[in-house]
């Protein structure tokens, strides 16, 4: 899972320094210990996965080779139909993720100037509309 972490995030996290992402990598396996629900799609290798707890999306990654497929829409639409995912946070400095989110109908409702980790990287927390 660290190198599609890793893969995805040079891919989409351009606003993070080289120091940023090892920092996290190391981290990482830390961090998904304590998602309780991980779903991983496999194609003889691991190609993407999502964190889920309590009915919100922790965290997604899909490979960029894998990117545009479909496959994070199929994984989102599985959160919301099997774990009634309803919430999620993206940095803002990722507008790829923020389009993508907003697309399949989630809406900014907060916004903080910091991430959880005090860092610099302001956090949009969206949650689905109400139909």
């Amino acid at each position: 899972m660290t190198k599609v972490w890793e893969a995805s995030v040079r891919a989409t996290h351009s606003f993070l320094s080289e120091t940023s992402i090892q920092k996290i990598k190391i981290s990482l396996p830390k961090i998904l210990q304590q998602i309780p629900d991980l779903i991983i799609v496999e194609d003889e290798k691991i190609i993407a996965f999502m964190g889920i707890s309590h009915q919100e999306l922790e965290m997604l990654f899909v490979a960029p080779e894998f990117r545009g497929l479909g496959l994070g829409k199929q994984l989102i639409n599985y959160a919301i139909k099997n774990f009634d995912v309803n919430k999620l946070t993206v940095n803002e400095q990722n507008p790829q993720a923020i389009g993508f989110y907003e697309y399949l109908g989630f809406e900014t409702y907060r916004r903080t100037e910091t991430d959880d980790a005090g860092n610099p990287y302001p956090i949009l927390y969206m949650k689905r509309k109400e139909n």
